[in-house]
This record gives C-alpha cells, structure tokens and sequence, in this order.
C-alpha cells in the first residue's frame, strides 16, 4: 500500500527535560585590568556601571555585568548630607522590590542574612549588587558552584600579592531558599566559616543571576576571622567603607569594589526541554515514493524488472498538524533503503 502520511500516537511520543551546564570562568582582569577600564561603561544618571568583555565601543564586546551600591533606610549611612543619598537609597529599595518583595503592610522588605525574613534576622542594610548578563546566566546559576575570590587587605591594585577572600554558596544544593519573589536563592559564605544560620555575607539569586553582598565583606570584622578591610581602590582616595558611602558617588564605590576582584567562576544551567517522536515505518508502508523521478513511461526506475519488489529511499521526515500544515522537517544524513522486507524506526528531536 502506497502510504504518505502517518498519524502518531500518544505512545510515538516522549518528552524530556535535560539539564545542560556551562562553566563561566571571570578574571579580574577583565573586571580591573586587561583594558584599563575601556570596557567598563559608566552613565550620566550615575546610578550603576557596565562591564564588557571588550572595550565597550567595540562591535563584539560581550555585556558582563552590572554593578552598583546601595542601602536602606534604616542604614546608619542614610543623610540627607550623604552623596547621592536618594538613588542609593532607590538602588537598595529597587533590588529589594524584586529579590525579598513587600510585607503585609505593603513595606519593601530588607535583604536578610539569614534568608528567614519572616524571623526578622539580622539585616543587610549596605550592599553591593552584581547583576550578571543573561548571556552568561542563561536559565540559571546552578547551585553550589559560585565562587568569587577578592583582594581583601591594603590597597588593592590589578594582581597585588594580598589577602584574598573567596566567597560561595557552600552547600547550597541542599539548603538553597524558597521565599523570594524573584525563585530560588542560597546564601554567601566565606571559605573560611562554617556555614550556618549567622556567618553569611551575602545572597544569590539563582535565576536573576544577581548577587547580593553585605558591606560587612569590606568593613569591619567577618565570620571567619577576617578583620581590618577599606574600599581603597587605584585612582581612588584612601577611605573607610563609611567615608566612601556617605561621602562618594556610586561610580567610585562600584570602582573601589570592583578593582577588589580577583575571580569569579560559576556554572551555568540551560534547561533544554525536548519531544521524541518514534516513527516508525512497517513493512508494507512507505515502500513507494511521490518524487516525480520515481517513475519513467509508467516504470518504477529503480526496479530492475516488473517482478523486484518496490523500493524507496528516505530522506526526509515531515512532521504536519493534525489540519495537514507542515510543522517541523527532519533531514537524514544519508537515504536509508526501505523495501517491504524491511521496517524502520526513525527518532526525531526537536529541543527548546
């Protein structure tokens, strides 16, 4: 029989979800030293800078990050005398909006260390924000593999033999949090603590891509034992976190941090969804072809004689709706033979 189309059954059909990771290796070169500062790009409004793979002018420079400074109401560094208060102010409560969400007095709520902000936990009231491009996120960062190593003692110039700190989501894919508007997130620790309910740093939000650290990185004395640290930065004057905060633009204290960077590495995770399709052709099906050079004076060409069996060559697989459109075509990469002695099971994929 002569057959040209096939109908599917919910049995021709699997669907799969697979997990694809990426590694995503970031020196601190790129974010304070290859270009010297040619692929960071700064604004007029002065509320956050841009950091590139290339000098930002060039046609294949890639978005890395962004990265700015803010703090809450509540901060001892908020004044109406403090530089540039209202937009730190309007960073804080704009990554707060959308990473914790609003109370049920309609109040933005504030990051908290712990990530249990109903328990009303110590807060993070001054943070840098790391908001990574979705180039390099895609669906999401996959847990326990952020690393970000920083230049913590003295003054930091690009690859100073220093202190460093490395900072991570240790053990995060088991203990990762629920509660934010924005989906999952775990919490930041430094390599040296014990990771526990009081020793975060900071938050990372897994499908944003951005990442939340406390001040207290830069100020002060952390879990670990890591005590003593400025946000002095080259091409910027010696100060503490707080004179820097109160007394310095948003630019200068995304400079001073960013010049800190050594590394950051992570994986990311694209979610690649997919459908089978099983189709399968019988013995006596698909045995002939509709291409006009099937046939010459009525004869089927390649039959040596009216007594061979007919034979056909797939190439294409067509895959149609159940009102005859064609959907999707799948090319083989070579025609297989197809006989009535023969059957064929041909597996057709379409990802997205």
């Amino acid at each position: 029989m002569a057959t040209t189309f096939k109908t599917l059954t919910t049995n021709d059909v699997v669907n799969t979800r697979t997990l694809l990771h990426e590694a995503i290796p970031l020196t601190g070169t790129i974010a304070s030293g290859t270009y010297t500062d040619l692929n960071i790009k700064k604004f007029s409004h002065g509320m956050f800078e841009s950091g590139f793979a290339y000098p930002f002018l060039s046609s294949s420079a890639n978005h890395i990050f962004d990265l700015t400074f803010g703090y809450s109401a509540d901060s001892n560094y908020s004044s109406s005398v403090s530089n540039q208060n209202s937009k730190k102010l309007n960073i804080y409560n704009q990554m707060a909006q959308v990473l914790v969400g609003y109370d049920a007095t309609g109040s933005i709520q504030r990051f908290d260390q712990d990530g249990d902000i109903a328990a009303g936990g110590e807060k993070m009231d001054e943070a840098f924000f790391v908001n990574f491009s979705r180039l390099l996120t895609k669906d999401e960062i996959k847990k326990d593999s952020f690393r970000f190593t920083l230049v913590t003692g003295g003054a930091p110039s690009a690859f100073a033999a220093n202190t460093t700190m490395t900072i991570g989501d240790y053990g995060a894919i088991n203990s990762y949090k629920v509660n934010s508007p924005a989906g999952e997130y775990g919490i930041l620790y430094t390599s040296s603590a014990t990771p526990d309910s009081n020793s975060g740093v900071g938050l990372i939000y897994y499908q944003a891509g951005i990442v939340v650290l406390s001040s207290s990185i830069l100020q002060g004395t952390l879990p670990g034992g890591v005590a003593g640290r400025t946000t002095i930065g080259p091409g910027v004057a010696s100060g503490t976190l707080e004179s820097l905060a109160t007394g310095s633009t948003i630019d200068i204290l995304a400079d001073s941090f960013r010049n800190r960077i050594m590394d950051i590495s992570f994986n990311n995770t694209v979610e690649l969804n997919s459908s089978v399709y099983f189709c399968r052709a019988g013995h006596s099906e698909f045995n002939y072809s509709n291409n006009p050079t099937y046939l010459s004076s009525s004869q089927i060409v390649v039959k040596n004689s009216s007594t061979d069996n007919p034979v056909s060559y797939v190439t294409t697989v067509g895959l149609y709706s159940a009102d005859n459109e064609l959907l999707a075509v799948a090319k083989l990469s070579e025609p297989l033979q197809k006989d009535p002695s023969t059957e064929l099971t041909l597996r057709v994929r379409l990802d997205y």
